[in-house]
């Protein structure tokens, strides 16, 4: 009888110190599996990671690519040199905004040319036809009056600011604080840091995300102004049709029928863009306009991989003459997309 209850002692505790032995070994493999599992998640976010540093970095050569392509065109088009190169240009305009697609090698490679005479000088364009601009873009006039102050205290040389703009007391307030420029912008994206211009006037996105069928995507005003247009005027020949919808206050549709018509035009003169837009010869409107070939032209270009669908933009602005035919003025490494309609 002893030895049985010595037995059944005995098993028990084998039986508990398995029980014990059972639970550690399942904590091993949870915490193995745990570290087995963290290192798999690493490892594909590292490649994930690779695999999109290395589509990038094809995507940016691509761009340059595209960049050197349009660039090339641009400079022959001004030189008009080459029977075919003569042929080749009757047959599209380089300036019409559109994007001209080539592939190269595994990948897609884009370019567009984007006349700078063609926007709104932001730096010479007067308080009266600025007011008119932001009036035709369809804001309200308090927000309006706003910007067209506070831009024109930001180009002017004094520190007084007027009725509804802004100087250095309104910019130091702000976190982290900055001084008025008190002169011309450097570049377009320098409206960014003036009073009453955001990120949805700016780049075109509606800014009520709550209702975003009440706020289609508006013209940006990137679009239709620039620091880099050589004349006073806009020039008709390459406009896009929101800037002619912010100088005329002609519905955007129209405008953008205007381009898609003036594309068919082989021979583009004054006297047939006019009828186009329905202005007359002795139209006061003729004022704000001008027809000359482009001189200063922003190069945008794109590049991708064909399986990718993460395109890497650059966009360089160009300015003929200088010992190689043209000189950069500026470049951008990284340009950001506008939002589609």
């Amino acid at each position: 009888m002893k030895q049985q209850i010595e037995f059944r002692l005995f098993r028990t505790k084998l039986v508990g110190e398995n029980g014990v032995v059972l639970i550690v070994v399942l904590w091993i493999f949870i915490f193995l599996f745990v570290v087995a599992f963290d290192f798999s998640t690493s490892v594909r976010e590292e490649a994930a990671a690779a695999h999109r540093f290395s589509d990038e970095t094809i995507g940016y050569y691509l761009a340059v690519a595209g960049f050197e392509r349009g660039l090339y065109d641009f400079l022959n088009q001004q030189a008009g040199t080459g029977q075919q190169f003569q042929q080749d240009q009757k047959k599209s305009d380089l300036f019409d905004g559109s994007w001209r697609e080539e592939s190269v090698g595994a990948g897609v490679s884009r370019v567009r040319l984007v006349d700078e005479g063609g926007k709104i000088n932001i730096n010479r364009v007067n308080e009266e036809t600025l007011r008119r601009v932001f009036t035709n873009l369809g804001i309200d006039d308090v927000r309006r009056d706003i910007l067209v102050d506070s831009i024109m205290d930001w180009r002017d040389a004094d520190d007084l600011h007027r009725t509804n703009g802004a100087e250095d007391d309104y910019y130091a307030s702000l976190s982290p604080p900055y001084t008025a420029k008190n002169g011309p912008l450097d570049s377009v994206e320098e409206l960014l840091w003036i009073r009453g211009v955001t990120h949805g006037l700016f780049f075109g996105y509606a800014e009520d995300k709550s209702h975003p069928m009440d706020n289609p995507r508006r013209v940006a005003l990137r679009e239709i102004f620039t620091v880099d247009s050589p004349i006073d005027r806009v020039n008709l020949r390459t406009a896009p049709a929101e800037v002619i919808h912010a100088l005329m206050g002609i519905p955007l549709e129209k405008c953008r029928t205007f381009v898609e018509e003036r594309k068919k035009l082989a021979e583009k003169t004054l006297a047939d863009l006019l009828p186009l837009l329905g202005i007359g010869a002795g139209d006061a409107a003729l004022q704000m306009f001008i027809f000359t070939n482009p001189s200063v032209v922003a190069v945008e270009a794109e590049g991708r991989l064909e399986d990718s669908r993460l395109p890497r933009r650059v966009k360089g602005t160009v300015r003929l003459g200088g010992a190689q035919g043209f000189e950069m003025l500026r470049w951008l490494d990284r340009d950001i997309a506008l939002p589609q309609n």
